[in-house]
This record gives structure tokens, C-alpha cells and sequence, in this order.
């Protein structure tokens, strides 16, 4: 007869098993180990961090970039001869990379507090590995051919920054609990101070680096400006085809101001809206003349124009997944639309008593009408009937006789100019892309009656920090959005910052304080610390689901059968 006597039982420890599983596939008990981890898995650790931060910014940059998605579809378009939404693969793999290496992050700290050897699985270092160098062609590949964009990050963190912030310190503040555990648990003196320091370090950083925040939007209510101006950039070309009377119709529905577009001369002297070198992508050129369809806009004349559609190519492309959300009527009107004239433009402003401002392209050497295009499109807008004092100019040639015939018009600047050179010119008003100007330079600006009209706004939290600096107009393709801003996105007293960073720091610095008293009191008396606990005995026990038998022993009895 054979008894079986359990020496040694031990708990089911699920949770670690996962955690060490999934982090370096050790799902058995004997492969995991307490001893300090090697270098070249602290070398790794360090790459997963590098990785994770980097991902972090990367991610955050195309978060915030949102604003200019268009303008990078159309950075593609240049290159490719495409129209495609360039961002989404983007966003999809961002996402999923930073997914992917928190979830590593959280499993490493997962060891580090359990007192387990990290162990970083072959898989996994070649997944951090592929999310590191693509990460890195990603911002080389931004750096050459959208360099200026990157200017999104610090004038995003003007209204992001104060809430970057708290969470930061909320991050840091929990991580004390790991950082107090391996304190209380070392043995060596050296690593104890090494590390309270560094992370003294950065949490001193963190207290005091709202310091070196500054936003527009901290400030007393009381002196804020009134809302910006809205003006429809090419109408409202995210819920229209752009550059075509619906779209400007629809973009005045919006509640805009103004409207704003490109203006290119035909070969037989009529100025007409086109915003691309060619008719691809907004026309059906390809299909009306497909032996002309990479030739310039300008070279066709005002007959040829009218034959094309420029509504059929919303309806197919969707560039802005907008479509399925348009009424049937609303379909058959944009499939019947034309090229636009500036002309005909200009009656629609003048109708509704709406500014106009248009970016004249000068046609190649070999147009007929290369030398009289500034007279041509002057001629139209005196024809066209409406006030000269809601036509903004932007053509620096020959301003001097355009100011002389048309005294009226708003003479404005596409190039940021010193006020001196401003005043000397006699020009009024500034066309800049946002990140051309500062806050200060903005109020600058403002007080010597330079008014400024800032490109291209889209997002709620750009139009927020613009108005806030004290901006009187901005142009932008989603006037159905900022239509929804009655006021800043948010707005904050000085005092009250400042009451909400000291209140978030004591607190900060209190809860640290009692997470290293605590832990000290739960590792007093322990050299190391097992999370394993290991329960022996020598009583038989019953099997159940909670209980394993890890050895058994043997008895034998010689008692008659």
C-alpha cells in the first residue's frame, strides 16, 4: 500500500506567472529568479524606456497635428499624384506602437516591484526594436519635408502644458511606491542614494517647471478680446468641393466673415479659382481632356474651364470622410458644380457684405496675359461692384499703382515684415501662417494697428490660444467647427494657476511622504523581499484548486493485504 504525504505545498501565484510570462515567456515557477538583473538586460530596459518616450512625443506630435492633416495630404499629393488620407496608417501604427510598448513599460515596473529579474523575451526586443527604427524614419522623414510643423509642438503645449503637468506628477507621484520599495529593500548604501537622487531629481523638476509655463490663456477674463474673425479658406472645403460657389455658400452659413482663395489667369485674360498647379484632383480634366490633364490651370481658356465638373471628385474621394453625412439634395448640388470665377466671387461677397482676400498667381512666361495680369484681376474686382474696402490685396507687384488705381483696398502682406517696413508701405494687415508670430509679436502688432489674419485654423484648442493672444481673424477649411467656439476653450486666472500648482505639488509631495513611511514600515526587518510565499508543512492536506503538490514522499507499508 502506497500513502502519499505532501512535504512541500505552495500557492497559485496567477498573477506573477502572467506577469513574468507575457514580459519574458518565464511561466514556470523554477525559471523565475530574485537575483539582480544583468547589464545587458539593464541595456534593454534603458531602450524600452527610449523607445516609450519617444513614442510618447511622436505620437503627441500627430495628435496635435490634427489642424494640418489637410496640409500634409496635400504635401503627399505633390509627391505622388494620389489623393489619399496619409494620415490614418500613420495614427493606426502610432497608436499601436506606443499600445505595445506600455504595456511592456507596465509589465517591466510589474518586475521591479515584485523583486523579479527582468528578462526582456527575444520577441520583444524585436518588437521595441521595429518600433524604434520606425519611429525614428518617421521623424527624419517629418523632419525633411515638414520641418515646419513641428513648430505645432510648443504652441500646442500653450494649451496642453498646464495639464501636462498634473499628469506628469500624478505619473511620478505613483511611480514613489516602486521607487520606495527598491530603497527600503537594497542593501547597499551607493544604490539607495543614486536612486532617491535621480528621482528627486525629477520631481523637484517637475514641481517647479510651471515656472516656464506660459499660455495666452492664463489670464484675467476681464481683458480678453473679442472672438476672431472667421474666414472660410477656400469656403468650407471639408463639407464642399473647394473653391466652388457651394462651398463658399455653405462656409457664409458658417457664419464666416470673409472668404479666401487662389485666383490663377486663363489664357484668354479671365481670373478663375484653382488652388493646384494642375486640374487632376479637383476636376474631371482626365476625363473632358485627358491629353492636357498635367498641363497648367492657366493655359486653358474660360471656355474650356466651364466645361469641367469640379464637384464629382468630392463625391468620389471623400477626402474628408464627410460625404455620408450629405443630404441627397445636397449630393446633386455638388455634383453640378463648375469652376468658379473670381468674379463671381466677388458678387457673392458683396452680396452678403463679406471680405474677400485672394493669393494672385502670376501665369508662366508664355501666357498671353503674363504682363497685364495685375490689370486684369484689377479690372475685375472694380467691374465686379463690390466695396473696395472688403478686398484685401496680397500682390506685392506694382502695389504702388494698384493702391493708386483702387485706393480702397485693403493692401495686406503674405511675408511677415518689420512695422517700420509695414508703415512705409502703407500696408494694414498681415496674412501669416500661425507659426509665424508669437504672442508678444501679436500684441505688438495689435497695438500699431496692424491686423492680423492667421492660416490655417481648424482645430478648437488653435483657434482658443489665437484668440486668447488677441488675434482679430483667422482663415480656416472647418468654419463648421469653430462656428461651434463661442469661447476659449478654457481660461484661467493667474492666482488660480498658481493655486492649482502649489495645491498639486503639497499634495504630490504629501502622498510620496507616506508611500516611503509605508513602505519602510512594511520592509523593516526584511533583507529581501518574496513575493512567492512559500508555505511548508508536514500535515497531509487535501487537494483543492488552490493548492498544488510540488513533492511528494513515498511510504511504504508493509501491512498484510
Amino acid at each position: 500500500m502506497v500513502k502519499h504525504q505532501p512535504l512541500q505545498v505552495y500557492e497559485r501565484q496567477l498573477c506573477l506567472s502572467c506577469i513574468t510570462g507575457l514580459y519574458g515567456c518565464r511561466w514556470k515557477r523554477y525559471q523565475r529568479s530574485h537575483d539582480d538583473t544583468t547589464k545587458w538586460e539593464l541595456l534593454w530596459s534603458f531602450i524600452l524606456l527610449f523607445t516609450f518616450c519617444l513614442l510618447l512625443v511622436w505620437f503627441y506630435f500627430w495628435w496635435e497635428a490634427h489642424n494640418d492633416y489637410n496640409e500634409f495630404n496635400w504635401l503627399l499629393y505633390n509627391r505622388s499624384g494620389e489623393w489619399s488620407d496619409g494620415t490614418v496608417p500613420i495614427l493606426a501604427t502610432t497608436a499601436a506602437g506606443v499600445i505595445y510598448v506600455a504595456f511592456l513599460m507596465i509589465l517591466a515596473l510589474c518586475h521591479i516591484a515584485l523583486g523579479q529579474q527582468l528578462n526582456l523575451h527575444w520577441l520583444h526586443k524585436i518588437g521595441v526594436v521595429a518600433a524604434l527604427l520606425t519611429t525614428v524614419v518617421g521623424v527624419i522623414s517629418v523632419n525633411q519635408t515638414w520641418e515646419q510643423e513641428w513648430d505645432i509642438v510648443p504652441i500646442s503645449l500653450q494649451a496642453t502644458g498646464p495639464f501636462l503637468h498634473i499628469g506628469a506628477l500624478a505619473a511620478v507621484t505613483a511611480l514613489s511606491w516602486i521607487v520606495a520599495g527598491q530603497v527600503a529593500r537594497a542593501e547597499k548604501p551607493v544604490f539607495q542614494v543614486v536612486v532617491m537622487l535621480l528621482y528627486l531629481s525629477v520631481l523637484l523638476g517637475l514641481y517647479v517647471v510651471p515656472l516656464y509655463i506660459t499660455s495666452p490663456c492664463i489670464m484675467d477674463p476681464s481683458t480678453l478680446k473679442p472672438r476672431p474673425e472667421v474666414i472660410g479658406q477656400r469656403g468650407a472645403p471639408m463639407i464642399a468641393p473647394e473653391n466652388t460657389i457651394w462651398s463658399f455658400q455653405r462656409s457664409l452659413q458658417m457664419n464666416v466673415t470673409g472668404l479666401e482663395t487662389n485666383v490663377k489667369i486663363s489664357a484668354d485674360g479671365v481670373p478663375f479659382l484653382m488652388h493646384d498647379f494642375d486640374l487632376r484632383r479637383t476636376t474631371d480634366v482626365e476625363k473632358v481632356f485627358p491629353e492636357r490633364r498635367t498641363l497648367n490651370a492657366s493655359s486653358f481658356n474660360w471656355t474650356d474651364l466651364q466645361q469641367l465638373n469640379t464637384g464629382e471628385w468630392f463625391l468620389k474621394d471623400d477626402p474628408f470622410w464627410t460625404v455620408p453625412s450629405l443630404s441627397p439634395s445636397e449630393r446633386r448640388r455638388i455634383a453640378n458644380q463648375s469652376v468658379c470665377s473670381l468674379e463671381e466671387l466677388l458678387k457673392l461677397a458683396s452680396i452678403t457684405n463679406s471680405s474677400v482676400v485672394f493669393r494672385l498667381q502670376r501665369p508662366p512666361p508664355d501666357h498671353p496675359h503674363h504682363h497685364s495680369w495685375i490689370n486684369d484681376t484689377l479690372t475685375v474686382v472694380q467691374q465686379s461692384g463690390i466695396p473696395q474696402r472688403l478686398v484685401m490685396w496680397t500682390t506685392d507687384e506694382q502695389r504702388a499703382e494698384v493702391r493708386r488705381q483702387a485706393p480702397g483696398l485693403i493692401q495686406t502682406s503674405l511675408v511677415k515684415c518689420s512695422l517700420q517696413s509695414l508703415q512705409q508701405s502703407d500696408v494694414s494687415r498681415m496674412l501669416l501662417r500661425y507659426n509665424q508670430v508669437s504672442t508678444n509679436e501679436v500684441r505688438n502688432f495689435s497695438q500699431s494697428h496692424i491686423d492680423l489674419t492667421l492660416y490655417t485654423v481648424n482645430d478648437p484648442w488653435l483657434y482658443s490660444v489665437l484668440w486668447c493672444s488677441g488675434v482679430s481673424a483667422v482663415s480656416s477649411e472647418a468654419p463648421q467647427v469653430l462656428k461651434k467656439v463661442p469661447y476659449p476653450s478654457w481660461l484661467m486666472r493667474p492666482n488660480e494657476y498658481c493655486l492649482m500648482w502649489v495645491s498639486a505639488d503639497l499634495i504630490s509631495f504629501a502622498v510620496i511622504v507616506g508611500i516611503f513611511v509605508l513602505q519602510k514600515y512594511r520592509m523593516s526587518g526584511m533583507r529581501s523581499y518574496n513575493p512567492e510565499q512559500i508555505m511548508l508543512s508536514a500535515s497531509v492536506r487535501t487537494a483543492s484548486r488552490d493548492v498544488n503538490v510540488m513533492k511528494e514522499k513515498l511510504i511504504f507499508s508493509d501491512q498484510p493485504q
